[in-house]
């Protein structure tokens, strides 16, 4: 090859952002430059990426176009900004340099991802350095969002800062042809994490090692409750084929008949569990392994206890994501044990995720037997993601492990900022110009340990993204604790704080996820179980026509009394009773939802909805199943958010074939018009002719699912309805579906092949969940944008 003159000599600097911290970009850029005959550097810092390379002008411009073609799995290249510098002609060769901590930009710290098929190889192989090590990990793999403390992305900025690497460790990250080259969570069994295994706070009786491995496995076979330290936070396991297992931990956490997540130890066992396509598969086995809602087998080939999802034909199941989770389902040649282990996460009901090690011991104090405990250290929970997948695409129900904390490109810029969501599900959501990155999944504030952890995790992720805010953004309810702690700390920082009605959040964080830059508005289908109206109402069956800068509230669910508040959330039967008091149905005693309830509760629930007494007007949609899933006999209390929705879903999708004489699937069916004497707008959706059907049909012997099934298909026939309406008026013909109601796959099918039957587009969550786990993100699009 004829060396080059220095006229065909260039050297050349490239920026190179994303997330590109610990995910083996570094030693990728080496073996690139040395494929092409290159000199010079690569180093990490607050910006991302930045090498400088030198040679002949066609190997410059192949390193350049590679730099973001071929980048290794885990990276993310958002951007790749070259510029040229003076021809140094060092012939040094090209090197790897200490992590910088300059910069003026910001990088991406990738999620936590799933072991890879590598590692796992190594695990298993009793040749290997790492056989049985329950931290095994390389740039393709392991933690990263959990266990980094600051930017740039290295050991002394992680966890790990305190485990110093053996020399064969050591050999390996500094290696830049080694598949761990500054793979910075590196471990072996030499220089830890380690494992132990303690049955309370005497540490003389703790187990160490393969021994507490052992140990954890055999009291799991036995029945026993094990709490597992994992990468974002611990879980409650336990054998997932036990009855008495799973009824002792179900017991104890107070889970009442909220279904548990269970890992199976392959994909082979989760096909005998469930029914498994495609797109299910993918996600089982992908680098995220979130936990994924499958539809179980009619007969299964293996069973897990009655008490693991009761009454439900979904089953939330995962497949091993750490090293420690592999182990303890077992490898080749163990002992055997449970196939199936319930996963749930390591907290008392209403609190969040466990982390810290003395934290468990307490916290945990009751719940388990034995704790399982390592000691590198978890810097901030993530909860494990929970998806489905819904007329062939990803559905999130809950975004956090696997997917947090990678941002979501916006349509539009905004100004620097932090929008805290809502009470429920709660997840915030910084952003700064086009970028915005949700956090784990936090949960219900309704506890002083979630609010902490609140405050702890908003300092997190703005520390790694370098967002500081400029202005908050809360929800309009007065009442929310997100709210209040965003006035409090916008007092305390002098910043400007901005209140979005609640649905118009969701129908915003619907057209963000899918681009929309706002210039058309959109017809949005927000329906859940509470928001805070703009009229003091309890809003949640609303059609909006919306973009970012605001809303007109085209139709809503008719008002009904919300007897109780709080006490007809928890008592489904109050709000069917209240809905058929307002349709003018009679109590009769042949309605379940009339004869559950008490006869001294029934005459004061009478005089209650009378007088108006503690009587707030709903037109919530998620209420509105509450009522049918009572009045046809399905559920009259719920022990956690949302049971009576879902099971009536689930009776729903166990009807027969309902047909009527004229051929077509028997419906309920809503009243859609003006309200008399009224203005025009908004039109109201009267459910007064659902609720007497379905009180006849129910009066009439109808089974509990056809009812279900009726009920859903007229909710169905109201959105199309209703988006006909809007498109009459307005001409607008795309649609968003959104609110903790459309986690019900069924529903969000059926609305979605019908409107685009009739000629809309429709906008689903395929990124962000429906339900107010997305609402930040709406709260950031409405508040923070920028002029361009």
């Amino acid at each position: 090859m004829t060396p080059a003159t220095p006229q065909d000599r260039v050297r050349r600097h490239l920026t190179v952002r994303g997330a590109v911290q610990g995910v083996g970009f570094r030693p990728f850029v080496y073996t690139l430059a040395e494929e092409h005959g290159l000199t010079g550097w690569v180093t990490n810092d607050a910006d991302g990426v930045r090498t400088e390379v030198e040679g002949p002008v066609a190997a410059v411009d192949a390193f350049t176009e590679a730099i973001g073609t071929r980048a290794p799995p885990l990276a993310v290249v958002e951007s790749v900004e070259p510029r040229p510098v003076p021809v140094l002609n060092d012939g040094s060769g090209f090197t790897i340099r200490p992590s910088a901590s300059s910069g003026t930009g910001r990088t991406l710290i990738p999620p936590d991802t799933a072991t890879c098929d590598a590692c796992l190889a190594e695990l298993a192989d009793p040749a290997d350095r790492r056989h049985r090590h329950p931290f095994i990990t390389c740039t393709h793999c392991g933690p990263r969002f959990t266990v980094v403390t600051g930017l740039p992305y290295d050991r002394p900025r992680t966890t790990m800062a305190g485990f110093p690497m053996c020399p064969d460790c050591a050999r390996e990250y500094a290696d830049p042809a080694d598949r761990r080259f500054h793979a910075q969570p590196i471990a072996c069994p030499a220089c830890g994490p380690r494992l132990a295994l303690r049955r309370g706070q005497d540490d003389r009786a703790a187990l160490h090692g393969g021994e507490a491995l052992a140990e954890a496995r055999r009291m799991l076979a036995a029945g026993a409750v094990v709490a597992v330290k994992g990468i974002g936070g611990y879980h409650l396991a336990c054998d997932a084929g036990d009855p008495t297992a799973v009824r002792t931990l179900r017991k104890r956490k107070n889970r009442g008949g909220k279904p548990f997540a269970v890992l199976a130890d392959s994909l082979e066992t989760v096909h005998r569990l469930a029914r498994v396509d495609a797109a299910e598969r993918d996600l089982l086995t992908g680098p995220r392994k979130p936990v994924v809602l499958l539809r179980r087998h009619d007969a299964p080939s293996i069973e897990v206890a009655p008490g693991v999802a009761p009454g439900s034909p979904d089953l939330g199941v995962m497949l091993p994501y750490a090293p420690l989770h592999r182990l303890l389902l077992g490898l080749p040649g163990d002992p055997p044990g449970p196939p199936v282990l319930v996963m749930t996460s390591g907290n008392r009901s209403g609190e969040p995720i466990v982390t810290g090690d003395a934290e468990a011991l307490a916290r945990l104090d009751g719940l388990a037997d034995a704790w399982l405990q390592h000691d590198r250290p978890i810097h901030v929970p993530c909860d494990d993601s929970v998806v489905r997948i819904c007329a062939g695409a990803e559905l999130p129900v809950r975004r956090s492990r696997g997917y947090a904390p990678m941002p979501l490109a916006l349509p539009l810029p905004v100004q620097p900022a932090l929008a805290v969501g809502g009470d429920l599900k709660n997840t915030f959501c910084a952003a700064d110009d086009r970028y915005a990155w949700l956090s784990a999944h936090v949960g219900d504030m309704d506890d002083l340990s979630t609010l902490t952890a609140f405050e702890k995790a908003t300092a997190h992720l703005t520390g790694l993204t370098t967002v500081t805010p400029r202005l908050l953004i809360a929800d309009r309810h007065p009442g929310y604790r997100s709210t209040q702690w965003a006035r409090r700390t916008a007092e305390a920082r002098g910043l400007p704080l901005r209140q979005v009605q609640h649905h118009h959040a969701h129908v915003a964080s619907t057209m963000a996820e899918h681009g929309l830059d706002g210039t058309a508005p959109v017809i949005g289908i927000a329906f859940d179980g509470t928001g805070y109206g703009d009229d003091g109402a309890v809003w949640g069956g609303e059609v909006l026509i919306a973009d970012y800068d605001g809303f007109q509230r085209f139709a809503h669910l008719r008002y009904v009394p919300l007897p109780g508040g709080d006490a007809a959330v928890r008592n489904p039967y109050r709000m069917a009773l209240s809905h058929l008091r307002a349709a003018g149905v009679p109590w009769s005693d042949g309605l379940p939802c009339a004869a559950i309830a008490p006869p001294g509760e029934r005459r004061l629930l009478e005089r209650q909805l009378e007088r108006g007494l503690n009587c707030v007007p709903t037109s919530s949609m998620g209420r509105l199943f509450d009522a049918v899933s009572s009045l046809a006999g399905v559920c009259h209390r719920v022990e956690y958010e949302a049971e009576a929705a879902m099971r009536l879903e689930n009776a729903a999708l166990g009807a027969p074939d309902d047909v009527g004489d004229d051929g077509r699937e028997r419906a309920y069916g809503f009243i859609l018009g003006a309200e008399p004497g009224g203005p025009g707008l908004p039109l109201i959706a009267d459910p007064s002719s659902v609720l007497a059907a379905a009180a006849a049909d129910v009066l009439a012997g109808a089974p509990a699912p056809a009812v279900a099934r009726r009920f859903h298909r007229a909710v169905t026939g109201l959105v199309r309805d209703v988006c006909a309406a809007a498109r009459r008026r307005t001409g607008i013909a795309t649609v968003a579906l959104t609110g903790g109601v459309f986690c019900n796959a069924l529903l969000t099918e059926g609305c979605s092949v019908g409107l685009e039957e009739d000629g809309f587009t429709v906008l689903r969550h395929r990124k962000v969940p429906p339900n107010d786990g997305g609402l930040a993100l709406g709260q950031l699009m409405v508040a923070a944008r920028t002029k361009e």
